[in-house]
């Protein structure tokens, strides 16, 4: 089969006639392409040039070949993006492109998807501390992109619109065009992100300029990667703006094929031998800018370090994070368990990398190391400036529900997980469990629980979601299926009453981490998960998602938003307490009102949910 034909541009600012009068040309002499993939600022510089940009987005003219764009901004941007985002069709989990109109998609935020069999990654807009919402990315489009590119599998394709900065370095084409030395259109983030994806191609624009650098080798990858900077289209000078490229998908190839290095390919511009022009490249910018490399790692100077190899002074993102580092001794950045807390206790990244942070009051981290009394696990969307007074609540979202009734169980008292809860919690949860049981019957619905207990977590959340009771007898086999192709088998415990949970704390190893889950009829499947072992968070969620046909709601990340925002804010300056209470239920579609223990169950009377809840998304528990 032959390998995919793709075409490639730079900054089209809305010159769509030339464009698509350009790839028909191509596409007729030298296709037929697959796709065509733009880069750089789409969208017309000014207002008065939109009539023929309207001309295609509404449907006059048409788009020659499927057309991805991620140069969100310019004028009309706003107008036409905000209508794609309330388009019905573009709901839910779209990685592939927020359609437009026929054969012109958006790739919005940050995203991985196959393409023709190419596995294409991206980050669309340009750096920005503002927080708008078209045109930028945010540290939210970076972190998920970082969590997009963990997965097994080479990278095929990058597309930012800025360039990353310091790729010349090293880079031996003789003749370099003199604008590219200017930082402008270059991000260290950037530079960032391809060093840790490290894709056989990056594609950027909106520096203006052709550039194809030679292949450098990666660290601590065999394939090198290719880097191209497209012109405009039609610019003054002619330079390229349209590339062709016909790769064969990493996922076919053979482990030579991938290995193997042209005789010009350079050492990594990005590794942190090359001091000195790192250094210049830096110099150009005030240090407290956001751009400023490594800001989303800890510099914690003083603190221990487990690894002194390779770029020491910096951290490892994926440790700090997670806990875990699938690279182990081999990562070059330091294990730092100290950073690690200072970081689940809610710490600013920017504050603890360069101990100041730009975005000052909008900031959601707080700016001061931070003793384990003092702890604020989860970020809280609209709390302000760190530094301002604060009170030591938790708060707690059920972000994107799967369903409309996705209710979390939460211990008020701070517990890592709820196999560890003392006796008179674990049998209040049992209350909880059963009148939620008893409850979901009446509506002709069984109840599925699961836990993710992650050996280094603080807070115990107990995910409990409605099914339809046809599909209650499916549960088992599906799970059983999805742990097949992660290659591990569930240790199948069969109980039909609430010693299948006590048998389960009695062999809960609290240096494993584990996951679990609670079938209608009593059985629970567990897994203990290893030290090295690649387990997916939301495992639990994504196999409902597929049991109930709902794979748009597998990633909460998509269903997040302005509920919760709202609702953190309604909450903000409440004194909401369930008195009483050593566990409280949080729906991911309601409120709880102000209501005693012995009001919410009985073993009798099920748990009158639409009396206790109401139309927001998130209580506070003091």
């Amino acid at each position: 089969m032959a390998p995919p034909r793709i075409l490639l541009c730079g900054d089209v600012f809305g010159r769509l006639n030339q464009l698509f009068k350009r790839v028909s040309s191509v596409n007729k002499s030298a296709g037929p392409f697959d796709a065509l993939l733009c880069v750089g600022q789409f969208f017309p510089d000014s207002a008065d040039q939109l009539e023929e940009f309207m001309d295609y987005i509404e449907g006059r003219c048409p788009i020659p070949l499927p057309t991805y764009f991620i140069g969100d901004y310019g004028a009309g941007a706003i107008k036409v993006l905000s209508a794609a985002t309330k388009d019905p069709a573009n709901q839910g989990f779209k990685m592939d492109g927020l359609k437009i109109c026929e054969n012109l998609y958006w790739l919005k935020g940050s995203g991985k998807f196959t393409l023709v069999g190419l596995s294409v990654a991206y980050l669309s807009g340009r750096h920005s501390v503002s927080g708008q919402q078209f045109g930028t990315y945010s540290q939210d489009d970076i972190d998920a992109l970082r969590a997009f590119t963990e997965e097994p599998g080479i990278i095929d394709l990058f597309l930012t619109n800025e360039w990353p900065s310091g790729v010349i370095n090293k880079a031996t084409t003789s003749d370099l065009p003199p604008a590219i030395a200017d930082s402008s259109g270059s991000n260290s983030i950037v530079s960032e992100l391809v060093a840790e994806i490290k894709p056989r191609y990056h594609i950027a624009g909106t520096k203006g300029i052709f550039f194809a650098r030679e292949p450098y080798a990666n660290v601590e990858a065999v394939h090198v990667t290719r880097f191209l900077g497209l012109a405009p289209v039609g610019n003054k000078n002619k330079q390229k703006f349209i590339h062709a490229i016909s790769p064969t998908p990493a996922s076919t190839m053979s482990a030579a094929e991938i290995c193997m290095k042209p005789p010009n390919t350079t050492s990594s511009p990005f590794t942190s031998t090359d001091k000195a022009t790192h250094t210049e490249d830096t110099a150009k910018r005030p240090s407290d800018t956001v751009s400023d490399p490594q800001y989303w790692r800890y510099d914690v100077s003083q603190k221990r370090q487990k690894h002194g190899d390779g770029d020491g002074h910096k951290l490892c993102f994926k440790f700090v994070s997670s806990g875990s580092c699938s690279r182990g001794d081999k990562c070059h950045f330091r294990h730092d368990e100290d950073a690690m807390e200072q970081y689940r206790r809610g710490v600013c990244f920017d504050f603890l990398n360069k101990r100041k942070c730009e975005r000052g009051p909008d900031c959601n981290f707080k700016h001061s190391l931070q003793e384990e009394s003092e702890s604020f696990p989860n970020r809280r969307p609209g709390s302000g400036n760190a530094n301002s007074t604060r009170s030591k609540d938790c708060w707690f979202f059920a972000k994107g529900p799967l369903v409309q009734d996705h209710v979390l169980l939460i211990p008020v008292e701070h517990s890592p997980n709820t196999l560890s809860l003392p006796p008179e919690s674990e049998s209040e949860l049992g209350k909880f469990q059963n009148s939620l049981r008893v409850y979901f019957k009446n509506q002709g619905k069984e109840i599925v629980f699961f836990e993710w207990v992650f050996k280094r977590g603080t807070h115990a959340n107990l995910q409990a979601i409605p099914i339809p009771s046809s599909r209650a007898s499916a549960v088992q086999d599906i799970f059983t299926l999805a742990a097949e192709k992660l290659g591990f088998k569930f240790m199948v415990m069969k109980n039909n009453n609430s010693e299948g949970r006590e048998l389960l704390r009695m062999q809960f190893d609290k240096n494993c981490s584990l996951f679990y889950v609670e079938l209608p009829g009593g059985t629970i499947l567990s897994h203990s998960v290893e030290e090295n072992e690649k387990f997916p968070v939301q495992f639990g969620r994504e196999v409902l998602a597929g049991l109930l046909n709902m794979a748009d709601r597998a990633d909460w990340k998509n269903l997040f938003g302005y509920l919760s925002l709202k609702a953190a804010s309604l909450y903000k300056s409440s004194n909401f307490r369930l008195n009483g209470a050593r566990l409280l239920l949080v729906s991911s579609s309601y409120k709880w009102k102000d209501a005693n223990l012995d009001d919410i169950y009985t073993a009798q009377s099920p748990l009158p949910l639409h009396k206790l809840l109401s139309d927001v998304s998130s209580f506070r528990a003091r």
